[in-house]
């Protein structure tokens, strides 16, 4: 066993957080991506690359000796020469064929893992042949099963290394049995711990913050990297970005993976502009890099920016056509010019490239929905959860599709479950308050619209149908200070957002006073409305009848108690930009 217990004994001599010896850091990387591609794991393999190049070069004396060969190793050196030139070219059963009988640790992964990747490829071809894009995928790979029997043996015998483990892991995944391979990979992080794709594969199975508690992790300087991942997916942001934030303190400020997830982490709380001059950066650093373009093609269609999301598409294409995030920012590039066919099937051939790919399904789901096909848009978002039970995206379109279709209560519980993912984001409470709107339980539905406007508006809807629902409820004074309230939100902001809703504000405010009696603050709301198409008529007549009721001497009134008045600054006609003082909302907090 010696050939596999090995890398485990290096990493675990730093401990969690522990970045004070670099040098060593970069020798263990330098030296696992090495073990990594001798084993055909390319990913793991670039990833460790990737972080030893933002570290500091190493002078010859210390650079890690080449891993030291077993009797076994010899013996098999021949067959695993031949074996790993054919896996190289993809020819994974041949690959296999040469390998049978092989005893060392490094042959006999390779062995194991050219079947499961022929398996793999066979079941991907089938795919894309006999499938429409959105069929169920009925295609099993096949070598799984036997995959299984053959590597529990190892597994009880303790003969598999940390690699072993990994496949064994993905194996158990891929058959759907999830707990057990929880158990695996958590085992392959302790056996060697330097070995991204465990961590990365825990970070795909894990749901929610407890149980993440609940696993019992190495304590290695890895552990960093797997949390600051794993709190992005679970989008815990703030946690994230603190534990990036001290990763390049302690020396990785160079290192792309960590600017890019930042970057990634800043779109996912939809601080829009932070996250595009991070990917603006990254690109000057890196500027052949596919990875993570999709999601800055994301946030360029979310600002309308066609030139710059038209430069990156054409760029990307003649870097590498055939990529599946390519083929998702040309189909974000179509949907922007809204070319709605031509957008689904640039997703479609993502999805051809990699049916596990979850931006492209969710992306897909919406394009159908452009098109006003619901049922396609269904299958795409379920598609999505299926890869992703954490893609908010997928849920909430899952919502929207429901609602055009008038389920209310279908509408509900996929709301609800993207809510239960976004706990902050105010347009899936907004979604929430509407459905709860349709459903009569307007209890429930004040509540969301008040909490969305605590947490922070996005579209600044929230207070408005706040407004409405206690219009409808005949509750006029909290009807008064929600509209009082958005109207110096959307003042305070100093742009005028949707003139339709300021000037219903300002209509129910005129009539709100006109009924008390409050003729001063009556007349300005009712000069305001004259600012506006569409209540200018409104505010003319309510402006003559004050001015009657003012000549037949009706004086204001001061015994009725109104908490609250326009603030000042709005009452003349200059628009303020300062932030007006809050007024008292108690009596709206449901």
């Amino acid at each position: 066993l010696a050939g596999g217990r090995t890398g485990g004994m290096a990493a675990a001599a730093l401990g969690s957080g522990d970045f004070s010896d670099l040098r060593e850091i970069k020798k263990q990387l330098l030296s696992v991506a090495e073990r990594s591609r001798e084993r055909g794991l390319q990913h793991s393999g670039k990833w460790a690359s990737e972080l030893a190049f933002a570290l500091d070069p190493l002078p010859l004396s210390e650079l890690p000796p080449p891993p030291a060969l077993t009797e076994e190793d010899a013996r098999d050196l021949d067959a695993y020469t031949l074996a790993k030139s054919y896996f190289d070219l993809k020819e994974y059963d041949r690959a296999a064929y040469f390998l049978r009988g092989c005893k060392s640790q490094k042959a006999y992964f390779l062995y194991m893992y050219s079947r499961y990747l022929s398996g793999e490829k066979k079941k991907d071809d089938e795919t894309v042949d006999s499938l429409g894009p959105l069929e169920k995928g009925q295609v099993k790979n096949e070598a799984l099963r036997e995959l299984r029997v053959e590597l529990s043996k190892k597994h009880k015998a303790r003969e598999l290394d940390g690699f072993g483990l990994y496949l064994y892991g993905v194996v158990l995944r891929k058959l759907d049995l999830v707990k057990e391979a929880i158990d695996v990979f958590v085992e392959a992080t302790h056996v060697l711990p330097l070995h991204w794709g465990a961590w990365l594969e825990l970070c795909n199975l894990i749901t929610d913050k407890e149980m993440l508690k609940f696993l019992s992790l190495p304590d290695t300087w890895m552990k960093e990297f797997f949390l600051a991942h794993i709190y992005t997916e679970l989008q815990l942001i703030e946690e994230a970005l603190q534990k990036y934030q001290s990763l390049i303190d302690a020396g990785f400020s160079k290192s792309t993976y960590i600017i890019s997830q930042i970057a990634v982490a800043y779109h996912n709380i939809r601080d829009i502009d932070k996250a595009l001059s991070i990917f603006n950066e990254l690109r000057k650093q890196d500027p052949y890099r596919i990875e993570n373009m999709d999601t800055f093609s994301n946030l360029l269609y979310v600002r309308s920016m066609k030139p710059e999301l038209s430069y990156l598409a054409h760029n990307l294409c003649e870097i590498d056509k055939y990529r599946v995030e390519t083929c998702c920012v040309i189909g974000n590039y179509y949907s922007l010019r809204s070319q709605h066919e031509k957008a689904a099937l640039y997703f479609q051939r993502a999805l051809k490239l990699n049916p596990r790919y979850l931006g492209a399904w969710t992306l897909m789901g919406h394009e159908y929905m452009e098109m006003k096909n619901t049922s396609a848009a269904i299958q795409a978002y379920r598609h999505a959860i299926e890869v992703n039970k954490r893609d908010y995206r997928a849920w909430y379109g899952l919502g929207q599709t429901y609602e055009i279709l008038k389920m209310p209560f279908y509408c509900l519980y996929y709301y609800r479950r993207a809510h239960q993912l976004r706990p902050n984001d105010s347009r899936m409470l907004v979604a929430l308050g509407e459905c709860y709107e349709k459903l009569n339980q307007l209890v429930e539905a004040k509540k969301c619209y008040w909490r969305a406007y605590a947490v922070g508006d996005v579209e600044k809807m929230a207070l408005v149908k706040l407004a409405k629902l206690h219009e409808q409820l005949n509750e006029s004074e909290q009807a008064a200070q929600c509209y009082i309230k958005y109207i110096q939100d959307i003042y305070s902001c100093g742009e005028i957002v949707e003139h339709l809703e300021v000037s219903t504000a300002f209509r129910y405010l005129a009539q709100y006073y006109f009924k008390c009696k409050l003729w001063d603050e009556a007349s300005a709301c009712a000069q305001k409305c004259c600012a506006f198409n569409d209540t200018r008529e409104e505010g003319k007549a309510l402006l003559r009848q004050i001015l009657q009721l003012r000549n037949q001497g009706e004086t204001s009134s001061t015994d009725i108690a109104a908490p609250f008045f326009l603030p000042a600054s709005l009452s003349a006609n200059n628009t303020p930009t300062r932030r007006v003082s809050p007024l008292n909302l108690s009596s709206v907090t449901p």
